[in-house]
């Protein structure tokens, strides 16, 4: 299990050295971009996360590999989780970094979950409005999910609003239960 807590420390250690660096978004993006190729290719993932390498082995590989292509504060972020044995930690640490650049920015997730995909005009008319609701700024995300069957479940951090059939089709079931009870 991945420690939220441990990753978003690690998480303020980078992001308050690129903002002296002034670099917020570029260690942003090499941090997504690095933990992407671990997503991505199944045997680089494996040799990252693989407990029998040795860490000066995997060290020297990751500074091969990416020295050229990072800064020095994401590349030695990538070393230090290798030495401490926190390589799992990697995505939940993205994870956080991404929420602190939001919350720099004064914005916050907004995840859109609906049965067919959404026009960009229908997704910037639904944020729009709950931005004059909650008093925020949002970054929508959409997801197509095609279980919801209709309607749309809105994730603003944590609140939920579900506006779908299968979400209506439950709350009418509660209902039932708890009239015939």
């Amino acid at each position: 299990m991945i420690d939220r807590t441990l990753a978003r420390r690690y998480a303020l250690a980078v992001f308050s050295l690129a903002t002296e660096r002034d670099a917020i978004a570029r260690i942003g993006d090499e941090l997504q971009c690095v933990n992407e190729v671990f997503e991505r290719d199944a045997n680089a993932r494996q040799f990252f996360l693989a407990p029998v390498i040795a860490r000066s082995d995997k060290e020297r590989v990751l500074a091969k590999v990416f020295e050229r292509r990072i800064g020095d504060v994401v590349l030695h972020t990538l070393l230090l989780l290798v030495r401490k044995r926190r390589e799992a930690l990697l995505p939940a640490l993205v994870d956080e970094y991404r929420a602190l650049q939001m919350a720099e920015r004064g914005t916050e997730t907004l995840t859109i979950a609906s049965a067919r995909p959404l026009t960009e005009k229908q997704v910037t008319a639904m944020s729009e409005r709950l931005e004059r609701i909650y008093g925020k700024r949002f970054e929508p995300r959409v997801v197509v999910d095609p279980s919801l069957v209709g309607g749309v479940r809105v994730t603003m951090g944590d609140r939920l609003v579900d506006g779908t059939v299968a979400g209506r089709l439950d709350e009418m079931a509660r209902s039932l239960e708890t009239a015939t009870v």
